[in-house]
């Protein structure tokens, strides 16, 4: 799909203004908790505005790229899911308070906007110009299937500062505790960076290693640039509000890494029987996205329902388990 170069600046603009918007509605007055109820209407908010971005696309590109940035989306909103389980353990040990925590997510979810743009910038024009590229995408998402299925149980949601964030600590002095939602004060004359531009970074960093994963998944459903950069905002947007609305039942979807799994597993093998039939490979079929996205929302909705279903049974069970006084 051609894409002219003010449609490009319409969209980014249009995402910088909704988010300022958001940043202004939610963090005036004095900082507060972030309530489940507003949690819900901003996902609600950020879904209908993709869904009506999904529709547009449909309306003016016709039946492909509308499926294939609705197959996206989703793809990307399911793995985004899981960064929420680091998201999480990084707020946990950084000690971040509740009433902070929102303009955390926000800030980091900018920075990974920022260099998810610039990563999707460079993948597309490395894609067009080394197509053998998609064979090693493929053969990557489904090694990091495997992955997922092997260390499904075990403690994989770990959090581990990264190279920046250990550059960050070692170049700038840190105060020892929060300054309010500062990033940065003067003590004694001297300019000191606070934990929370430590965590903003952790934030945006670790999304960006999360997207060694999406990004390729997503080239795998279109090779269209605006695509994949819409759907990954679109995703991204919504994710601060995604946080403190499944709140708890993040450690009820146990059976998540399966689904995703299973998604990224099927969007590697797609790639690579895409990239045979390109090459004349006349045996190897090509998967329409109508498949894609039926193979993408059918297995999210068994993986989440089956995981629910899981975790109600266990709590049924437990007091029974529990050993008598």
């Amino acid at each position: 799909m051609n894409v002219a170069v003010w449609a490009w600046a319409a969209v980014i603009a249009g995402l910088l203004v909704v988010l300022a918007v958001d940043l202004w509605i939610v963090d005036r007055g004095e900082p507060r908790e972030f309530s489940m109820r507003q949690a819900g209407v901003w996902v609600g908010f950020y879904v209908t505005l993709a869904v009506l971005f999904g529709i547009t696309l449909l309306v003016v590109g016709g039946a492909e790229p509308g499926g294939q940035f609705f197959a996206g989306y989703l793809t990307e909103y399911s793995l985004s899911v899981d960064n929420l389980f680091v998201f999480y353990i990084i707020m946990t040990r950084f000690g971040v308070p509740k009433i902070y925590q929102h303009k955390v997510l926000l800030v980091g979810i900018l920075l990974a906007l920022v260099m998810r743009g610039l990563f999707i910038a460079v993948g597309a024009a490395a894609l067009a110009r080394f197509s053998w590229l998609f064979y090693v995408f493929g053969i990557f998402l489904v090694y990091t299937a495997y992955t997922l299925v092997r260390d499904h149980g075990k403690q994989e949601h770990e959090f581990t500062e990264n190279i920046i964030l250990r550059w960050v600590r070692r170049v700038f002095p840190t105060t020892p505790s929060y300054v309010g939602s500062r990033v940065t004060v003067r003590v004694d004359g001297r300019r000191m960076v606070t934990p929370m531009l430590i965590v903003m970074i952790a934030i945006g960093t670790t999304d960006l290693l999360f997207a060694l994963d999406s990004i390729p998944a997503i080239f795998g459903l279109t090779k269209d640039a605006f695509i994949v950069f819409s759907a990954n905002a679109f995703a991204l947007m919504g994710l601060r509000q995604l946080y403190f609305l499944l709140g708890g039942l993040l450690q009820r979807l146990v059976y998540i890494s399966y689904g995703l799994a299973f998604i990224l597993g099927f969007i590697g093998v797609k790639l690579v029987l895409e990239a045979l039939h390109e090459s004349q490979i006349s045996w190897a079929p090509q998967i329409p996205i109508w498949v894609s996205l039926m193979v993408i929302g059918v297995t999210m909705a068994v993986t989440t329902v089956a995981s629910l279903l899981k975790a109600r049974s266990d709590e049924m069970t437990a007091p029974a388990e529990a050993p008598q006084g």
